[in-house]
């Protein structure tokens, strides 16, 4: 079974051989600068993904039949590249079905997912619009939406890209825009929320999942936006008496959550909610993006000083993990204070229904096990 992960070869020592099983998302034949043939694979397991490289393709220790999709036991070591973790690979086969589990190669959220569908759900119930109700609940009805709904990645590699993403962003989003709501009049929460639920959905259609995360066919040539539309206007089309100017509104919020005409949004956000939802998504999606790349520079094992490298998300910055800098910072001692009978002390407000608290992420200990000969 498999029990190196990806998260942990930050820790290894450079040129020490180690064994592990992992999902292929793909493979190249390249050449060096020299013209000497090498292959390029990309891995991954449920804690992320690794380059690997095969410097001699006619080695007879690596099977030549591995391709996108296949699951493989690799042994090799780990080098390091122009600051990025890679892995030489000395030996490659495909695994035994019984040696290893699928769920253990995938990323995955790390939130119960039954919990996040409760939240879900429960803003939905939520609703005072009648009409807001019935049309989720009949979008949801529907098992084959609801599943997918329940596995999709929100994205292929930009942010909450992994299995459940989807479900972890819009509650996350749901939770926003419920605090959000109350603190403008001019919103309209139900139809706020409607628009957080379903601005993605079309990426049920536009992601597949079976094997890595990836673009399908209708999702290169239509997009999300499109398929969300229009999954979105023929459910509200098959209810009976759904208002027309409703129907007009929700399909706004669809159409124009990217914000901006370049960021792929046919229309730009013309209406309070519109314009609400394309700030908290594209903060939501921002601020998930740090927080991977911060999750990376500790498994790359870098101090709390030194910052992450460019992030294409947000515009090739550097980021700089504050807390765990600050935390890294000698702490003057506190000053005594007295405290009068006649100050109050005011306790935190509890926790907002549908709030979901941070994960907490867990690393597997490494250890060496026995590779098996290639068959």
């Amino acid at each position: 079974m498999k029990d190196i992960y990806i998260s942990a070869l930050s820790s290894f020592e450079e040129g020490k051989l180690f064994d592990s099983f992992f999902l292929v998302l793909s493979r190249q034949n390249r050449t060096t600068q020299t013209n000497k043939p090498y292959l390029n694979f990309v891995f991954c397991d449920k804690t992320g993904q690794l380059e690997g490289r095969v410097w001699d393709p006619a080695d007879q220790r690596i099977a030549r039949d591995i391709e996108r999709g296949d699951i493989v036991k690799a042994r090799g070591c780990v080098t390091r590249y122009n600051d990025r973790l890679q892995m030489k690979v000395e030996q490659l086969r495909r695994a035994y079905a019984s040696e290893v589990e699928k769920s253990d190669l995938m990323p995955a959220t790390t939130y119960n997912i039954d919990e996040l569908w409760a939240r879900l759900l429960a803003f939905v119930d939520s609703f005072t619009d009648p009409d807001l109700k019935r049309l989720l609940t009949t979008i949801f009805a529907d098992p084959q939406i609801a599943g997918a709904f329940r596995e999709a990645p929100a994205a292929k590699q930009l942010h909450h890209a992994w299995l459940g993403g989807l479900l972890e962003h819009v509650v996350s989003l749901l939770t926003l825009a419920d605090r959000i709501a109350p603190h403008y009049p001019l919103v309209h929460r139900d139809l706020l929320l409607t628009g957080v639920i379903l601005h993605d959905i079309g990426k049920l259609r536009e992601l597949s999942w079976d094997v890595g995360f990836d673009y399908t066919l209708d999702g290169v040539l239509l997009g999300h936006i499109a398929m969300g539309a229009s999954l979105a206007e023929r459910t509200m089309d098959a209810l009976p008496g759904f208002p027309p100017k409703l129907k007009t509104l929700v399909l706004h919020l669809v159409l124009s959550h990217h914000g901006k005409l370049e960021f792929g949004s046919p229309k730009m956000p013309m209406t309070p909610e519109a314009l609400a939802l394309s700030f908290i998504d594209d903060l939501d999606a921002k601020m998930q993006a740090m927080a991977s790349e911060f999750e990376k520079n500790d498994r790359e094992g870098k101090g709390p000083e030194e910052l992450t490298g460019k992030v294409w998300a947000l515009d090739q910055r550097q980021l700089l993990n504050t807390r765990r800098w600050l935390a890294d910072s000698p702490q003057p001692a506190a000053a005594e204070t007295t405290v009068e009978p006649s100050e109050i002390l005011v306790e935190s407000a509890p926790a907002e229904p549908g709030q979901v608290a941070p994960p907490q992420q867990q690393q597997d200990e490494p250890s060496l096990f026995q590779f098996l000969d290639p068959r």
